[in-house]
């Protein structure tokens, strides 16, 4: 009898997609249950916080702080890794974060912040270890925008299920880790999936490179070739990250803000139609077989994104949509923007440029810059401009990250098309003698 492994091999494109997308989008949908439906809760009048920051806003630096630490680790981790133990590394990595948030209720306050760091550090990593086994593969797009949906729903699926444990007697310090638990026996499935895929096919390496480690030296070499361009797109991520983060993070705030405090199911319902409206623009780029081509469309749809946080932000303050049209659109241009940087920009750069490695690299990269735009966020909130009530700051930060983003993006677009347009003629240029010998 064939092995799983084996017949995902004889499986045509379609099925091994299906496979293989809802296996990624499992486990990292899972991941997710360990990591955000604590900001379901606001901690109000929690024992044994005397200070002036908001505890609720600790928390989350310091969660977002360890989140940040093991995404510097991952740029050498993950780019260096080989595809021996992903799957159990997942599983021990997620464990150990969930014994973060057990000691989280545990200790008491002000002591138990230092949990959430602690939930925070392992979790960084889980993404280049799930990413890794889609990259590189003539289906990639789709497996792309396949993961990176799960996170755009799973937030707020978990919240949530977060914000229905709390109003079950579930207690604001234990509802962490029983949102946990609750998907622990997915996140098991999931991965054993994960670990029944084959690697990429000879026709998948000669359409987008070749994957292997980067060791010190490659990562080098390839920021030095191309490291303005990149400078210009990991600044705009930054600011992509910054901002969603805290509309991840501080979402309840800001619907309570606009007028949806009460409702539970609200976090699941305006993230559904942001991850469908993600999925079908990212995922139709497998209809685009040229790699260059195919980097420049995604600096277009982020640039569309940008404007849509723009645009949309706009049409509410003029009171044209109303809050959960703006909170809608407004997603929907932050994860068109923010969504294409964590896997197929990358993925389809690598393959662009010709040169062998992995896109993990250049995805944590980015990651790891982007949550230390993250955290100045929260703290320039907290300490800065502590007098803006959540949605005058929502507002202010979409605004600002569209306009400066959009035009970083943009500039990433002009060097890139230039350099590899160029580099292209050279190689065409290279190969006409050999053809016409042949």
């Amino acid at each position: 009898m064939k092995s799983l492994t084996q017949k995902l091999k004889d499986a045509g494109p379609i099925g091994f997609s299906i496979f293989a997308g809802l296996a990624g989008f499992c486990a990292y949908f899972s991941m997710y249950a360990f990591r955000k439906p604590f900001s379901a809760a606001t901690f109000e009048g929690v024992e044994g916080w005397a200070f002036v920051l908001d505890y609720k806003v600790a928390l989350v630096i310091a969660q977002v702080i360890g989140y940040a630490l093991s995404k510097w680790i991952g740029v050498k981790v993950i780019a260096e890794a080989d595809g021996q133990g992903r799957g159990r590394a997942i599983l021990m990595l997620i464990g150990a974060s969930w014994l973060a948030l057990v000691a989280f209720a545990l200790i008491p306050a002000p002591w138990n912040v230092a949990a959430l760091f602690f939930n925070g550090l392992p979790l960084g990593l889980i993404w280049g270890l799930v990413f890794a086994y889609m990259e590189g593969r003539r289906v990639s797009d789709v497996l792309g925008a396949v993961l990176c949906a799960s996170f755009i729903l799973s937030s707020g699926v978990v919240k949530a299920v977060g914000k229905l444990l709390l109003q079950a007697a579930v207690s604001d310090l234990w509802m962490p880790a029983a949102a946990g638990m609750v998907f622990m026996p997915l996140l098991l499935v999931s991965v054993w999936g994960l670990a029944q895929l084959p690697g990429p096919n000879a026709d998948d390496e000669r359409e987008r490179i070749r994957r292997a480690p980067m060791n010190k030296d490659d990562r080098r070499h390839f920021l030095a070739d191309y490291g303005l361009g990149l400078a210009a797109l990991i600044a705009a991520y930054v600011l992509f990250t910054a901002f969603r983060d805290f509309r991840d993070n501080f979402s309840a705030e800001v619907w309570e803000a606009v007028g949806y405090g009460d409702a539970a199911g609200v976090f699941a319902a305006s993230e559904l139609p942001v991850a469908v409206i993600v999925l079908i623009v990212l995922g139709s780029l497998i209809l685009i077989r040229d790699n260059r081509r195919a980097l420049m469309v995604m600096h277009g749809v982020v640039i569309a994104g940008a404007a849509l946080i723009g645009l949309s932000t706009l049409a509410f303050q003029a009171e044209l949509v109303s809050a959960l049209t703006w909170m809608i659109l407004s997603g929907a241009g932050l994860y068109m923007a923010y969504t294409p940087f964590n896997a197929m920009l990358f993925d389809r750069m690598l393959a662009a440029t010709r040169r062998v490695g992995t896109a993990g690299f250049l995805i944590y990269v980015a990651d790891a810059s982007g949550y230390i735009g993250s955290v100045i966020l929260l703290l320039y909130r907290s300490f800065a401009a502590p007098q803006l009530d959540w949605l005058q700051f929502f507002i202010g930060a979409a605004y600002a990250s569209a306009a400066a983003s959009l035009v970083l993006t943009l500039a990433s677009a002009v060097y890139f098309g230039r350099k590899l347009g160029r580099k292209h003629q050279v190689q065409m240029a290279q190969a006409a003698p050999d053809a016409a010998a042949s």
